[in-house]
């Protein structure tokens, strides 16, 4: 039986604001197996978000433990877990987060600067893995220069260069059109496929079709799909 390639246990992270505590997380125990595509289902601040952060080392959590491929990122410093991302994580942002001032081949070579990779092998990389997201004739525009599916395809782009195993996406649909987004999910799906495991927070239904798992999670807890249902139901349903 293969070993979880995440694991979690006990998670929490509250946050003060004023004299309130927000639990963003309230106790999630979670394992995920390697190549597996899963899909974390949430309404906004279900926690969805923050989980994503926490397992891709981008914050710390209040209390619980975190294992990513073997690691614990509970006892690491900030140079140990910088490396753990640059290795093993490709994050994948709603906002797209690219340079205005780079090209996209200069967006996607960026992170390989940290990895000390030199110049043409840093261009070439970029040039191979825009053409694999479908954009090999894009390389020299900016982002302003591409729809918002060509920026995600970008952003998906730099978050391969330097080959992680773990694909990390938050809300990758949120803020594309229907047919944009419907390829994106492809091309998240394709990754998959190619062994990478892969995990995407969202409230976008139509990202359950490529999961091998679902998991939801409603004010900072994992809860079954019938719970989750329910509380979206009524929601909707008017007063």
């Amino acid at each position: 039986m293969n070993q979880p390639f995440i694991r979690v246990s006990g998670l929490k992270k509250y946050y003060q604001m004023g004299g309130t505590t927000v639990r963003a997380l309230d106790g999630v125990d979670l394992e995920i197996e390697p190549h597996s595509f899963t899909v974390v289902m949430g309404p906004s601040g279900s926690g969805k978000s923050t989980l994503l952060y926490l397992l891709g080392g981008l914050d710390r959590p209040t209390a619980g433990e975190i294992w990513v491929d073997g690691q614990s990122l509970n006892d690491v410093d900030e140079n140990s877990l910088a490396l753990f991302r640059r290795r093993t994580i490709g994050f994948v942002f709603q906002s797209f987060n690219l340079i205005p001032s780079m090209t996209a081949r200069e967006n996607v070579a960026f992170p390989m600067q940290f990895a000390g990779a030199n110049p043409r092998k840093r261009d070439e990389q970029a040039d191979f893995l825009l053409k694999q997201v479908g954009l090999g004739d894009r390389a020299s525009h900016r982002p302003t220069e591409l729809s918002g599916g060509q920026q995600q395809r970008v952003a998906i782009a730099r978050a391969l260069v330097n080959d992680p195993k773990l694909i990390l996406a938050d809300e990758p649909t949120g803020n594309l059109d229907t047919a944009s987004g419907a390829a994106i999910m492809q091309l998240l799906s394709d990754l998959h496929r190619s062994g990478r495991t892969v995990l995407v927070v969202t409230h976008d239904a139509r990202m359950t079709r490529f999961a091998t798992r679902q998991i939801y999670l409603l004010d900072g807890r994992v809860v079954s799909e019938a719970e989750y249902q329910s509380a979206v139901l009524e929601v909707a349903s008017p007063a």
